[in-house]
């Protein structure tokens, strides 16, 4: 009889192949993988392969005692982040309740990576390659401000150095963006990766975003990229992370050798399938990791693989 393992995402609501990935390694496994979803609405893709849970928003005060109702519930063992405000939650969460394991326990590092300006002083503290500054450009040097607590590349703006001087007068308004230099012609890179919780490196995976949606990767192909997957080594096992975790980088042009550091995002991306198809089976290092069991490095993973994903529907008949 395999054993039973109830895993609860939190924020996986278009992760429909991912939950499918879990199943499939849980069986490879010898685990029968039941998965919940922690949602704002049952009417979610993940309804095709979880249990959906109507839940809390994550700034709701009542969530913490609201998860643990769900937990306990439903017997939950495992706990998977897929949305940035969930990872801090996750990590929290199972702090408090050793009974239940996330990939991920370090709720203060997690949460620095979602304040752009406190992540980059960490990473320049720590010495990793990044875009230069303001004070270190030229004055015809254009200039990127990233909002202090945006993703996928909301409210990003371009300015040249009259703009970034007016807008950095302003107290208030500066201390909303990261401000580093703008490269324009730049390749940009995604790496998954995982480190189990013991703090074993276990694989890096670059790939190149060929179409994006919504802030959603719709296409995507695997590289090989030597610097990229060294300097992934040395960030991860420098900052002390572990479980899933998707890196960017982004390099000149005309320096593709020259990687530097954009951020980092401790949970799974979700073009992290991609890595998985490639060979690096990152559902099944979390289970592996869960049982206690020793998770070999992956580095025969495929590149040149590429995903592209598509259109599909879940029907909901009306509600009586």
């Amino acid at each position: 009889m395999r054993q039973a393992v109830n895993i609860l995402f939190l924020g996986g609501a278009k992760r429909v192949s991912m939950g499918r990935m879990f199943i499939e390694a849980g069986a490879s496994l010898g685990l029968d993988v039941v998965l919940f979803s922690y949602e704002l609405t049952t009417e979610v893709p993940v309804a095709e392969v979880a249990t959906v849970i109507v839940g809390r928003r994550w700034a709701d005060p009542e969530l913490m005692a609201h998860l643990h109702e769900v937990v306990t519930d439903n017997r939950i063992d495992i706990v998977i982040p897929f949305v940035d405000p969930a990872v801090e939650v996750a990590a929290r969460y199972c702090a408090s309740d050793r009974e239940v394991w996330t990939p991920n326990r370090n709720a203060a590092l997690s949460s620095l990576m979602f304040d752009k300006v406190e992540a980059d002083a960490l990473f320049r503290a720590e010495g990793f390659p990044l875009p230069a500054l303001p004070a270190q450009l030229s004055e015809e040097a254009p200039i990127i401000a990233k909002p202090r607590h945006g993703s996928a590349s909301k409210g990003v703006r371009v300015l040249q150095r009259a703009e970034y001087e007016a807008l950095a007068a302003n107290d208030d308004a500066a201390a909303s963006y990261l401000f580093q230099e703008y490269i324009g012609r730049r390749r940009e890179y995604t790496v998954d990766c995982y480190v189990t919780s013991a703090g074993k490196f276990i694989c890096a995976v670059p790939r190149v975003r060929l179409e994006t949606a919504g802030g959603e990767v719709m296409s995507t192909i695997t590289l090989r990229h030597p610097e990229i997957e060294a300097e992934s080594r040395r960030i991860l096992s420098q900052l002390g992370f572990t479980g899933p975790i998707t890196i960017q980088f982004l390099a000149r042009e005309e320096a593709p050798e020259h990687p530097m550091l954009m951020e980092i995002n401790p949970r799974l991306g979700g073009g992290c399938v991609c890595s998985v198809h490639a060979g690096a089976n990152i559902p099944a290092y979390i289970l592996t990791d869960w049982l206690g069991r020793e998770v070999e490095e992956c580095t025969a993973w495929t590149p040149g693989l590429k995903i592209c994903r598509y259109m599909q529907e879940v029907v909901f008949p009306p509600k009586n």
